[in-house]
Order: C-alpha cells, then structure tokens, then sequence
C-alpha cells in the first residue's frame, strides 16, 4: 500500500509542474508542459502523467503534444501506472528510467553557514558543471540548462537557492528548496557541487541547511528525487532519507 505522504507528494510534483510551465496542455491521464524560451530543456517540455492512463495511446499523445520538439519526455508521477505503460512506450523506442521518491525521517541537523542566493550568483558553476555533464553540448543548450531555474520561482510559494561558499567566497555547492508550508511540504532539487570543491562538506552544509530550512516552515514532509541506479541515493540513505515510492521517466530522441 502506498505510504500515506506520496499523495500529497505527488499533488505538489504535479501542481509545481504546471506552476513552473510557460503554457500548459490538458491531455488525457495527465497534461504537457511547455515553454518555447528553454526548448533545449526536456524537463519545460514534456509530457506529465497524473492521473489513470491507456497505454497504447501514449506514444501518439506524447508525438502530438510535443511535435515541434526533436526529443519526447513523458514523466509518470504514479508508479504503478508508470510500470503499467512501460511495454509499450519501450516498444515505441523510449528508454526508462526509475526515479526513487526519496523522504527524509532522519534528524534534522542544525543550519549551516549558508546562504540564499539569486541566480547569478551560481550561474558560473552551475554553467561549469553542466559543460563537464554533456561536453558536446553547444552554448544554446547549456544556456537553456542553466537559465531554466529562474522558471522554478513560480513553481511554489516560496522557492530558494542555497549556496555554501569556500573561505574564498567562491560558490562551492549549491541546491534548490521549495517549501508549501500550506500543506507541510518541501522538496529539495538539483544538489550539485563544484568538481574543484568535491569531498569537503559542502553539499552535506547545503543539505543541512535546507532541512533546516523547511523544518522552520513547518513542513513536515521534506523529500527529494533521486535516480534509483545512481549513487547519490546512497549518499541521501546516509544522511536520513529513505525511499517511500518511485516515479518514472521516459525519454526518446
């Protein structure tokens, strides 16, 4: 049986969804999301599945949705109906991906010495690290990889960008929080580090903070996203999460 915090969980995925988008298309089982400034961006141009599903019908829906696109995304916020999907998306030629819906019941530590920032501030690292993520990328696509945060802002009510700084004042590690306090929620997204700053405790000070953060707001229910067959899970495992459902993501082109 699912835990009782996915529901509420899933509501805010899909809700910050369609906040965040430029435009929205209401499709059966779900809706698709859409912003023409970042069409580099997979994640402001996809599918989204919230809802009861046929499964034959999707790759159709997703190609007329997504036309003007070289790529499709669908995203399933239900597992069950991701798992349900799965046969035919793949035989349509996506490639799956399993996401681990991720809750923190550890602790929560004390802040650290962190701070909010704009975008600017983290643009030249995050620009940085995604250039060491898809080396082949041309600058139009960085670009859209790196300015689609500021899209974020209208996803909840209160979006903030945390930054742990070196002694130097150069921005070592960096994350988003998004707090519904109305509802007791918060996510915490896109945790990153600077290559030159790995292993010196900065994203754990970043991490700690956001927990902090949304313990303050009283939300109660504090989780985040991670890709089941990556290593990060593991290094969220150890600092209080644990895995409470699982979301699903197809991808093409």
């Amino acid at each position: 049986m699912p835990l009782p915090e996915l529901q509420p969980i899933k509501a805010f995925l899909s809700a910050f969804a369609r906040r965040q988008a430029a435009r929205t298309i209401d499709l059966p089982g779900g809706f698709a999301v859409l912003d023409d400034a970042f069409a580099h961006s997979h994640a402001n141009n996809q599918v989204v599945i919230d809802g009861p599903a046929a499964p034959e019908t999707l790759p159709g829906i997703a190609d007329e949705a997504l036309v003007h696109l070289p790529f499709r995304r669908i995203s399933f916020l239900d597992d069950e109906t991701g798992r349900a999907c799965a046969e035919p998306l793949i035989r349509a030629g996506y490639t799956h991906s399993v996401q681990l819906v991720m809750a923190h019941t550890g602790p929560v530590p004390g802040g650290s010495h962190v701070e909010a920032v704009d975008l600017d501030a983290i643009r030249a690292p995050l620009t940085r690290r995604w250039r060491g993520f898809l080396p082949d990328a041309d600058d139009t696509v960085v670009r859209h990889l790196v300015d689609r945060r500021e899209t974020r802002r209208r996803g909840a009510d209160a979006v903030h960008f945390i930054a742990a700084r070196t002694d130097e004042g150069e921005v070592a590690s960096w994350a988003d929080l998004y707090l519904d306090p109305a509802t007791g929620i918060a996510q915490i997204e896109d945790l990153m580090t600077s290559e030159t700053h790995l292993g010196r405790g900065h994203a754990d000070a970043v991490l700690a903070t956001a927990l902090r953060m949304a313990t303050d707001a009283d939300c109660g229910t504090r989780f985040l996203i991670a890709d089941a067959d990556d290593w990060p899970r593991h290094w969220y495992e150890r600092r209080g999460f644990s895995s409470i459902g699982q979301s699903h993501r197809f991808e093409r082109g």
